[in-house]
């Protein structure tokens, strides 16, 4: 259950520019906590066509990165200044950071909630006017993509397939799930066939120890 940003209890969020070594150099503080958010992951399969069966089966492709979605407020009004004043801080995350040629690693941080990210799509919204016609009051919809370097994306390695292996058939398992288990293609189920002669693939005996071989 999230929070409202309304109480007087919630400590302040606020979003942390970190450089090259993961450090923090500079602070965006958000000048009012938001009311709620929302955090999406999800994943891809693919279709693999086998050969003498009805209907393709679903190989796991790849996961996708988990999103941060909220909306910020920020209003001027009171103390008589242009609002872009404070949302700037925020679409300036977009740019690109000389010392990385990229936009900055961030870390967005509201009590429990620390989200390592970058800010991958904003849109504002301006809602309120002085008699000048400057903005005194707008909202930001956010949208932050979480950040992983390439040695945190290696959450669950393949085995590699380059080496025999014995596998013990488990039940529901097929010669394709387990081709796709153990090299990464579904597709790959012919050389288990072949190296344990197996006639029918679609006939697997539980508990039968089978041989796995490298992909040549």
């Amino acid at each position: 259950m999230v929070e409202l940003g309304t109480s007087s209890k919630l400590k302040k969020a606020f979003i942390q520019v970190l450089d090259v070594n993961g450090k923090v150099k500079s602070i965006v503080p958000v000048l009012f906590n938001p009311t709620e958010y929302s955090m999406e992951k999800s994943n891809e399969f693919a279709s693999i066509n086998i050969p003498g069966l009805e209907s393709p089966i679903l190989q796991f492709s790849r996961g996708n990165l988990q999103t941060l979605n909220m909306d910020l407020f920020f209003d001027s009004y009171e103390i008589k200044t242009d609002v872009r004043v404070f949302t700037s801080k925020i679409t300036k995350l977009l740019k690109i950071d000389p010392d990385i040629h990229a936009p900055p690693v961030l870390r967005f941080v509201w009590g429990s909630l620390i989200f390592t990210c970058v800010l991958s799509r904003v849109t504002k919204k301006f809602t309120m006017f002085d008699g000048n016609g400057i903005p005194v009051r707008a909202t930001l919809s956010v949208t932050f993509n979480e950040y992983k370097t390439d040695q945190s994306h290696i959450e669950n390695p393949l085995q590699s397939p380059d080496r025999t292996k014995v596998h013990v058939v488990k039940q529901g398992e097929s010669l394709w799930s387990i081709a796709a288990e153990k090299y990464g293609d579904a597709s790959q189920w012919r050389p288990i066939a072949d190296e344990n002669k197996i006639i029918n693939p679609r006939k697997l005996e539980i508990g039968k120890e089978i041989t796995i071989p490298p992909l040549r």
